[in-house]
């Protein structure tokens, strides 16, 4: 099982506006800012979009401190039904594959008493989600065949670097309206999910 993090496992949703409001004005690109994607995308990836190939580097690195040092503010809470899956899954069974840097997700997961034997970041990759290489790269860590891998995601982004990746798709209506994601299977979050363990594997099915 393979968990994006944000909108996922966590909400980071006033910090991330907090801080992306304030880099905004720092690098006085706000009304630019205004009409761009945030959720599941790389800072590299947004910074890209609004700033010269130059500047992006100095940027990242500007937008990283930003939201690390909001981690104690009381920005990140758990989402419902976070604790209560992973801790029913081995701990060998899931990974993290998050669109932040280590540094970013280990600090937020941390906050929260979340932390993962396997995760993915941005710092890893060559190419952000939507394309499937995180996803690829978290089941390699896993030693899994990408067939037999779920994605759990809320982003539309994530979602098609999942299936891009062959894997099944759970999609999460935290931060987009249903209609809005396509998925194998589409839920509010995570409460609405329940785990057996069996010498086989894993089964993920939806509460009565």
């Amino acid at each position: 099982m393979l968990f994006d993090n944000d909108g996922t496992l966590v909400s980071s949703v006033e910090s991330v506006q907090r801080c992306w409001t304030r880099w905004a004005q720092e690098y006085g690109v706000t009304d630019a800012f205004a009409r761009v994607e945030l959720h599941g995308r790389t800072a590299a990836a947004i910074a890209a979009d609004l700033l010269p190939a130059e500047a992006v580097p100095a940027a990242v690195a500007r937008i990283e401190e930003l939201e690390v040092e909001d981690v104690p503010n009381g920005g990140v809470h758990l989402l419902p039904g976070t604790r209560e899956l992973l801790d029913a899954l081995p701990a060998d069974s899931w990974a993290v594959v998050t669109s932040a840097t280590r540094r970013l997700a280990e600090a937020r997961l941390g906050a929260v008493g979340i932390r993962p034997k396997a995760m993915v970041c941005a710092d890893d990759v060559t190419r952000g989600k939507p394309d499937p290489e995180p996803y690829l790269l978290g089941a390699r860590d896993l030693g899994v065949d990408p067939a037999r891998c779920v994605v759990f995601e809320d982003a539309p982004a994530g979602l098609r670097a999942g299936r891009a990746a062959g894997m099944t798709t759970v999609a999460l209506a935290t931060t987009h309206h249903a209609s809005e994601l396509e998925a194998d299977l589409v839920v509010e979050d995570l409460s609405a999910l329940s785990v057996l363990v069996t010498p086989e594997g894993v089964e993920i099915s939806v509460r009565d």
